[in-house]
């Protein structure tokens, strides 16, 4: 073998090793977004109340943290990925107030109540008769709205800490705040929803 063969050699074993590097990365990160994907929605569902904007939102936190993130370990993928959709939230509800003073400008104003997935609220064939399935929709309509209600940073803390299970560092990366705010928002969430759905709820 001639030294030009041996140093080929090594350039392509070392290519093909970064191949396989680089496959398994974006392997790890597209299970990382499909693990992902349907509780961020509902979280973005719930803060903006539209689905369509949602899974706007959702689309854009995914291709901001593939595009400047995915290089980063893999466990900070989540708080960061978080993080991300809740600055997205933060600018949609900034571009909202901007749009609703223009259009009440031009005599036009709230937002169009467009019509709502029928396929997403398509009924849970779990075998749960009528009057449970109306008990359990008005329960979870309770919840969400309660959610909903919850200030900003509350909610936030709430959906990040129950929905999504990150631990208290988790969800201050998420928020972009210190523990201890996150621990406040926290438990000022759940003593306001206690005190609206009880304390079998929360």
């Amino acid at each position: 073998m001639s030294v030009c063969a041996g140093v080929f050699a090594v350039s392509c074993t070392r290519e093909s090793s970064t191949r396989a590097c680089t496959l398994q990365r974006e392997s790890q990160l597209n299970q990382f977004l499909a693990d992902v994907e349907r509780r961020a929605l509902r979280i973005a569902e719930i803060a903006v109340r539209d689905r369509e904007e949602a899974l706007d939102l959702v689309q854009d936190a995914m291709i901001k943290l593939v595009k400047n993130y995915a290089g980063r370990p893999n466990d900070e993928w989540t708080p960061l990925f978080y993080r991300i959709l809740q600055n997205g939230i933060r600018d949609w509800y900034r571009r909202q107030k901007v749009r609703n003073r223009v259009m009440v400008w031009f005599g036009r104003g709230g937002s169009d109540d467009d019509e709502y997935d029928a396929v997403a609220q398509a009924p849970d064939l779990a075998g749960r008769t009528p009057d449970e399935e109306m008990q359990t929709g008005q329960a979870m309509q309770r919840l969400e709205s309660a959610i909903q209600a919850l200030p900003a940073r509350q909610r936030e803390a709430f959906m990040l800490r129950t929905f999504e299970g990150l631990d208290v560092a988790g969800t201050a990366v998420a928020m972009g705040c210190s523990d201890g705010s996150v621990k406040t928002h926290y438990s000022r969430a759940i003593h306001t929803l206690r005190d609206k759905l009880g304390e079998h709820w929360v």
